[in-house]
C-alpha cells in the first residue's frame, strides 16, 4: 500500500480503511500520502473491509487501483533508463500466488532489470501475489507474454544469456559463467521445476546445490539465492 503511493505509477482511485484502524507510523503515511494526492478515503467497519479484499489479512486498509500497466518484452532487453545491463527474471508456470510475489520481491531487491511473466498455465498478478511483493510491484517493469519459449528466443537474438534453475541442472549456480553479462533467469514451476521445451531453450540449466535432507527449496527461497548470486557475481566483476 504504501509503496503504491509513493511511487505513483498508477491512478489510485480509493483508500477504504477500517473504522477503528490503529494511530501508527505506516497509517498515518498513508493518509498523509492520500492527501497529498487527493485519494478519497472511505472509513468501514471490518466486515465491510474484508468483504472488499481479495486477499487474507488485509491489515485494516484496502485501495482500489488501476491495473498494474504490462510494458513490452523489447523494453527489457537494452540497458534500463538507468544504464544497468539486462538482469531480467522469468516464471515457468508457477501456480502459487504467495510464491510468484515472494520472488518479485526477491528480484527486485536484487536489482532486476525486468520480470517475463507468460498469460498462460501460470498465476497471474493476483492481489495475492501483488500483496505477497510488498511493494515491489510497484517498482518492477513487467512485461507478459504469449509463450515463454518464443519470448526466450527473442531475449536471445537480444544477446541475453539465458539461464534456467532447475534442480535437475547439472552444473552448480555458484560455478556459471553467464551471471555477469546480459541475463534472463527462467525459474521454473513448484514441485515439476522447468518444462521441457524452456529446459531445451535455455543456454544454460543450474542448480542449487542441496546439502540437506530434502530434494528442493521452495522456489521463492531459490528465487532469492539465484537472483543474489548475481549481484555477488556482477559486485565480484566489478571490484577486479
Amino acid at each position: 500500500m504504501l509503496e503504491l503511493l509513493r511511487v505513483g505509477r498508477r491512478k489510485v482511485h480509493e483508500i477504504v480503511m477500517v473504522e477503528d484502524a490503529p494511530d501508527n507510523p505506516a497509517a498515518a503515511e498513508i493518509l498523509d500520502l492520500a492527501g497529498d494526492r487527493r485519494v478519497p478515503i472511505t472509513r468501514v467497519n471490518r466486515r465491510r473491509l474484508d468483504a472488499l479484499a481479495e486477499t487474507d489479512a488485509p491489515q485494516g486498509v484496502v485501495a482500489r487501483a488501476a491495473h498494474l500497466r504490462a510494458v513490452p518484452l523489447d523494453e527489457l532487453l537494452e540497458p534500463n533508463r538507468r544504464g544497468r545491463v539486462p538482469f531480467l527474471v522469468a516464471f515457468d508456470g508457477i501456480t502459487d500466488p504467495g510464491n510468484l510475489g515472494a520472488a518479485l520481491r526477491s528480484a527486485e531487491t536484487a536489482g532486476a532489470t525486468g520480470i517475463v511473466i507468460p498469460r498462460h498455465r501460470a498465476v497471474r498478478l493476483t492481489p495475492a501475489a501483488v500483496k505477497a511483493a510488498a511493494g515491489a510491484v510497484e517498482h518492477l517493469d513487467i512485461a507478459l507474454v504469449g509463450g515463454l519459449p518464443a519470448a526466450m528466443a527473442t531475449v536471445t537474438d537480444h544477446g541475453i544469456w539465458t539461464v534456467g534453475l532447475d534442480m535437475g541442472g547439472e552444473r552448480s549456480i555458484f560455478g556459471s559463467d553467464a551471471l555477469t553479462g546480459p541475463v534472463m533467469l527462467i525459474l521454473g514451476a513448484e514441485g515439476r521445476g522447468l518444462s521441457r521445451l524452456v529446459g531445451r531453450r535455455c543456454d544454460e540449466v543450474v542448480s542449487i546445490p542441496q546439502k540437506g535432507s530434502l530434494d528442493s527449496l521452495n522456489v521463492s527461497a531459490a528465487a532469492a539465492v539465484a537472483c543474489f548470486e548475481v549481484v555477488r557475481r556482477r559486485e565480484a566483476e566489478e571490484a577486479t
